[in-house]
């Protein structure tokens, strides 16, 4: 694993509120290493969330500079961002984002819609990510069909489709009970153990933590401590 996969550097970010300016993210410095498994905690308002979205060019900071694989994406105009986002990272909310008219294999398709792949070739790839999340034999179904673990699994299958290197997770093990969370992260973990998939998830949930090999702290706005993680659960080592 190489260090620096993703920096962070002197990132501030502020939003306004009525009359009110408020601080998210005061000059943060963060490293995250190429095929390492990461969960970001904090209490609520800490920034994990919006930093999720600066590392994955959904926002821009007010100072500062974030650097993926390479490219800084200070450098980048919005088309040019648009684009990086949808060859680099995948993302994987808390809630599911499916289309309800969509079957599982369309749902996974659609960010293959802006690749240069022609009908058959999305369509064996999509089912291909579907495979690697265990819903082969789920395809046809639309979400209405699949019960929330099931949908958040087609969401991770819709993240991986484009073969990003970074997968970036904003709780996705939120709105799942305990089962269908264990099923996820195991899934995540199985991605990032045999597939090399750097991960990044906002958690706040110790439990789906244990899964990553290093969990990284904030409080408001800064980096607190950094954990190792001596015991990693889904097979990481």
């Amino acid at each position: 694993m190489s260090e620096g996969f993703v920096r962070v550097r002197g990132v501030c970010r502020t939003y306004r509120r009525g009359g009110e300016t408020l601080r998210v993210l005061g000059g943060l410095d963060l490293s995250i290493a190429e095929g390492a498994f990461y969960a970001l905690m904090g209490p609520s308002g800490s920034g994990k969330s919006t930093l999720l979205n600066l590392i994955g060019g959904l926002d821009r900071p007010d100072a500062g500079e974030v650097v993926v694989a390479g490219q800084d994406l200070g450098e980048l105009d919005e088309n040019e961002l648009a684009a990086w986002r949808a060859e680099h990272v995948g993302f994987v909310f808390q809630g599911f984002n499916l289309l309800p008219v969509l079957t599982a294999r369309e749902n996974v398709e659609l960010p293959l819609l802006l690749s240069p792949l022609n009908r058959s070739q999305r369509r064996a790839q999509a089912l291909r990510a579907l495979e690697l999340v265990g819903l082969r034999d789920r395809v046809d179904h639309k979400p209405r069909e699949l019960s929330g673990g099931q949908e958040q699994r087609v969401a991770i299958a819709r993240a991986i489709a484009t073969d990003p290197a970074l997968i970036l997770a904003d709780e996705p093990t939120g709105d799942l009970d305990r089962a269908s969370a264990e099923q996820v992260l195991q899934i995540l973990a199985e991605l990032n153990r045999t597939l090399g998939k750097t991960i990044l998830m906002v958690t706040h949930d110790p439990a789906a933590a244990a899964y990553a090999q290093t969990v990284i702290h904030l409080d408001k706005g800064r980096l607190g401590r950094i954990e190792t993680n001596a015991a990693v659960k889904g097979g990481n080592t």
